[in-house]
C-alpha cells in the first residue's frame, strides 16, 4: 500500500482511548511537541501519565527518536504508535490503521533522512559514503510512501555532498553517478547536480556513464513540460550532453538517432514538449555566442556567469563595446605600446581569438584572457574579423566550427520531420537573433537549408512563417532576399519562396506592391536571367497595374521581352488584357444564372464571349465551380450580388475574392466547404450588407470577429453552425 509523506500541519490531535487521555500536536515538519519534563510510561501494559492532559508545548526532534514502533501487544490502545526518546515514551494514537501506517513510514522517513544528512556532511571515508549513498537510494526507492520529496531529498543530498568536495576523483565521479540513477529516472536533477553533470561532460564525454545514466534523464528534460527560464542548469546540462554526444566517433550520427529516439517510429511525435525544448537548447546555445561576448540586450546572467555562480547583478562585470577583428603579432605588439597619447584599445588575447575592446575613460591599458583555464567551451572562440571591412566577416576555429554546427545541424534534423515542420517554423519565425550581429549572419547562412524546407512545404501555416511575425519587422524573406544579409545564392532561395507564397497568399495584391517597393530589381534582374517565377511576378505587377511609373513600366517589359520565356509570358499577357478590355465593355446583362452542373471551364467561356461591364447580380447556385473560378470573378468591375449555394467553392477562392470584390454588397456561402480560415478574409468587405453561412464550417469566435469587422452587415444566416 503507498501513502502521502505526512506535511507539516498533518498531525493536528491524536487522543488515547483511555481514562486518561494524552493529546498531541505536531506544529512543525521538524519537530513533535511534548510535555516536559514529564513523559508518559508503559508499566505492566497500561498507561500512566504524571501529566494532564492537554499538547505538547516543547520539541522532540527527529533526530532524538529512538525508534518507532507501532503497538501489537494484547489490549494495547488502538491505532497507536510508540515513540522512544530519551528518558521515556510517547504514544501516538491515529483514527484508523491506514492513517497510523501513514504516520509511521512518515516518522521513519523523516529520522533516517536527518541520520543520512549528518553522516554524509562530514565524509571521512569515500568507499563508506558510496555504500551510504546506495543504502539512502534503496530506501528511496522502497519506501511506501508517495512524494516528490521521497527522491528529491536523496538527490540533494548528495548534490551538497559534490558541490563541497571538489577533490574527488573520476572513479569516484562515475560511482556516485551510478549510484543515483535508479532516483534519475523519474525526478529531474536539482541545480548543484546539474552542475557536477556538465563538468562530468565536458571532462569525459566519451565515458559510457554520458550514454547509458545521462540519456534517459536528457529525455525525461525534454520530453516533460519544463520552463528553462526558471531552471537554467537543465538546460545547459543539456547542451553539455549534446555535445559530449557529438564528441563520440560517430558524431552527428549519434545526435541524429537521439533524435530520433526523441521523435520516436511513428510520423507523429507521442510528446509535444520535445520539439519547444530542443528549439530552446539549440537557439540557447547559439545565442551565448552573443550574450557572452556582445552588449547582452537583456539582463540575465551569461552562460559563463552562471557557471561561476555569478547570479546578482552586482557581482557581474560591466558589459563592454566589443569589436572583432583579424590580428597579428605586429599588431599585437603596435598594441603593446603604451606611449601613444591618443586613446588605445584594449587588445584582449587568447589562445584563439583576439577582440578589440574599446574603453571611453581608460587609455593606455592591456589585458590578457586566457580560455585555457576555463574548461568552458566557447562557441564564439577563434572570430577574426578584418577591422578594415563595414561588414564583418567570420572565421571559427576547428572546434568553435565543430560545436556551432553541431547546433546548426539538429536545426536542420528537426526540419526533416513533416510533423514538427509547422512548430518549428512558428518558432523561428521572430527571427530570435539579432540580425545585424556578424556572428549571426553566419548562422543565417548555415540555417539555409532549414528555411529552403519552409519554402518547399505546401502547408501555409509552415511556408507563411517566412514573412516577417508583424509589420516593420523583418522575416526569413527579407533575410533571404538578395541584399539580405543572408542571401548568399543569387536569388534562388528567394524565387523559390515568392513562388510558394504566391501560390498560397490571399493579398496578392498586398504582397506584390511590397515586392515592387522593396525588391523590384531583384525581381527584373532574376527574371532577366531566365527565371520564370520572376518573370510571373512583373507579369502580375503589370495586370494588377501595380507599377504606376510609365519608365518603370517600359523597363520591366523590355525585361520580359529580353527572354523567350518572358516574351511568351508577355504575349499572353496582353492576350488577357484585351480580352479583360471586352469584358468590363458596358453593356450586356445585368443579372446572370448560370445552369445547375456547369463547371469552372463553362463559365470561364461564357464571360469570354461577350462585354459584362454592368453585369450586377451573379448566381452559380449548384453547380460546380471551385475555388478556381474566382479568377474570373474578380474581373467583374460592377458585381454586387454573388450566389455561391451549395457549390465545391473553398477558402483559397474566398481569399482572393475578399482583396478584390470589395464592394460586394450581397454573398450566399450555404452548403460551401468554406471554414474560418476563408471566412475570416471577408473583414476586408466593408461594403457586405447580407451574408449566408448557413451549413458552414464557422466558428463562434470567427462570427464574433466578422461582425465586429463589418460595420454594415445587416443580414446574416448562420444557421446549423457552430455559432448559431
Amino acid at each position: 500500500m503507498r501513502y502521502k509523506l505526512l506535511q507539516e500541519g498533518d498531525i493536528q490531535v491524536c487522543v488515547i482511548r483511555h481514562p486518561r487521555t494524552f493529546l498531541s500536536k505536531i506544529l512543525t515538519s521538524k519537530f513533535l511537541r511534548r510535555w516536559e519534563p514529564h513523559h508518559l510510561t508503559l508499566a505492566d501494559n497500561s498507561l500512566a501519565s504524571a501529566t494532564p492532559t492537554g499538547y505538547m508545548e516543547n520539541s522532540i526532534s527527529y533526530s532524538a527518536i529512538e525508534d518507532v514502533q507501532l503497538l501489537s501487544w494484547e489490549n494495547a490502545p488502538k491505532y497507536c504508535l510508540q515513540l522512544t526518546i530519551p528518558g521515556g515514551t510517547v504514544l501516538l494514537q491515529a483514527a484508523n490503521s491506514y492513517l497510523r501506517d501513514q504516520w509511521f513510514h512518515s516518522l521513519q522517513w523523516k529520522k533516517k533522512i536527518y541520520k543520512y544528512k549528518k553522516v554524509l556532511s562530514n565524509p571521512s571515508r569515500w568507499e563508506v559514503v558510496l555504500k551510504e549513498i546506495r543504502t539512502l537510494v534503496d530506501m528511496a526507492l522502497t519506501s511506501p510512501l508517495q512524494d516528490d520529496s521521497i527522491h528529491q531529498a536523496p538527490l540533494e543530498i548528495v548534490s551538497k555532498l559534490l558541490s563541497e568536495n571538489n577533490n574527488l576523483t573520476t572513479q569516484d565521479h562515475e560511482s556516485i553517478i551510478v549510484a543515483i540513477a535508479p532516483l534519475l529516472e523519474n525526478n529531474h536533477p536539482p541545480p548543484d547536480l546539474c552542475e557536477f553533470f556538465c563538468k562530468h561532460c565536458r571532462e569525459r564525454p566519451r565515458s559510457m556513464v554520458v550514454i547509458e545514466v545521462f540519456t534517459p534523464v536528457v529525455q525525461r528534460i525534454l520530453k516533460h513540460n519544463m520552463d528553462f527560464g526558471k531552471c537554467p542548469r537543465l538546460r545547459l546540462f543539456t547542451q553539455e550532453y549534446i555535445l559530449a554526444l557529438n564528441e563520440l566517433n560517430a558524431g552527428m550520427e549519434v545526435v541524429k538517432k537521439f533524435i530520433h529516439s526523441m521523435h520516436g517510429p511513428t510520423g507523429q511525435c507521442p510528446h509535444p514538449r520535445v520539439l519547444p525544448n530542443l528549439v530552446a537548447v539549440c537557439l540557447a546555445a547559439i545565442y551565448s555566442c552573443y550574450e557572452e561576448f556582445i552588449n547582452s540586450r537583456d539582463n540575465s546572467p551569461s552562460l559563463k556567469e552562471i557557471r561561476n555562480g555569478c547570479q546578482q547583478q552586482c557581482d557581474r562585470k560591466p558589459n563592454l563595446p566589443l569589436r572583432l577583428l583579424h590580428t597579428s603579432p605586429d599588431l599585437v605588439s603596435q598594441e603593446a605600446t603604451l606611449t601613444e597619447s591618443r586613446l588605445k584599445p584594449v587588445i584582449v588575447t587568447s589562445n584563439e581569438i583576439h577582440v578589440e575592446v574599446e574603453r571611453n575613460n581608460t587609455a593606455n591599458q592591456k589585458m590578457t584572457a586566457n580560455v585555457g583555464n576555463d574548461s568552458e567551451p566557447n562557441l564564439i572562440d577563434c572570430l577574426m574579423v578584418s577591422p578594415t571591412c563595414s561588414t564583418m566577416s567570420i572565421e571559427l576555429s576547428a572546434q568553435a566550427d565543430r560545436i556551432l554546427g553541431c547546433y546548426v545541424e539538429i536545426l536542420k534534423m528537426l526540419s526533416d520531420y513533416d510533423d514538427w515542420r509547422p512548430a518549428l517554423a512558428s518558432l523561428l519565425q521572430p527571427i530570435p537573433f539579432p540580425k545585424d550581429n556578424c556572428l549571426f549572419n553566419f548562422f543565417f547562412r548555415e540555417l539555409k537549408y532549414v528555411i529552403q524546407r519552409f519554402a518547399e512545404d505546401p502547408r501555409q501555416e509552415v511556408h507563411s512563417c517566412l514573412l516577417s511575425v508583424r509589420a516593420g519587422k523583418d522575416g526569413w524573406f527579407q533575410l533571404y532576399s538578395p541584399g539580405g544579409v543572408a542571401c548568399d545564392d543569387d536569388g534562388e532561395l528567394f524565387a523559390s519562396m515568392v513562388h510558394i507564397l504566391m501560390g498560397s497568399c490571399y493579398k496578392t495584391k498586398k504582397f506584390l506592391l511590397s515586392l515592387a517597393e522593396n525588391k523590384l530589381g531583384p525581381c527584373m534582374l532574376l527574371a532577366l536571367r531566365g527565371n520564370q517565377t520572376m518573370v510571373e511576378i512583373l507579369c502580375l505587377m503589370l495586370e494588377y497595374n501595380i507599377i504606376d511609373n510609365n519608365d518603370t513600366q517600359l523597363q520591366i517589359i523590355s525585361t520580359l521581352e529580353s527572354t523567350d520565356v518572358g516574351k511568351r509570358m508577355y504575349e499572353q499577357l496582353c492576350d488577357r488584357q484585351r480580352e479583360l478590355k471586352e469584358l468590363q465593355r458596358k453593356g450586356g446583362p445585368t443579372r446572370l444564372t448560370l445552369p445547375s452542373k456547369s463547371t469552372d471551364a463553362d463559365l470561364a467561356r461564357l464571360l469570354s464571349s461577350g462585354s459584362f461591364g454592368n453585369l450586377e447580380n451573379l448566381s452559380l447556385a449548384f453547380t460546380n465551380v471551385t475555388s478556381a473560378c474566382a479568377e474570373h470573378l474578380i474581373k467583374l468591375p460592377s458585381l454586387k450580388q454573388l450566389n455561391l449555394w451549395s457549390t465545391q467553392f473553398g477558402d483559397a477562392g474566398l481569399r482572393l475574392l475578399s482583396e478584390h470584390l470589395t464592394m460586394l454588397q450581397v454573398l450566399n456561402l450555404c452548403e460551401t466547404p468554406v471554414t474560418d480560415a476563408g471566412l475570416l478574409a471577408l473583414s476586408s468587405m466593408k461594403s457586405l450588407c447580407s451574408l449566408n453561412m448557413n451549413s458552414t464550417k464557422l466558428s463562434a469566435d470567427t462570427y464574433e470577429d466578422l461582425k465586429a469587422k463589418l460595420p454594415n452587415l445587416k443580414e446574416v444566416d448562420v444557421r446549423y453552425t457552430e455559432a448559431w
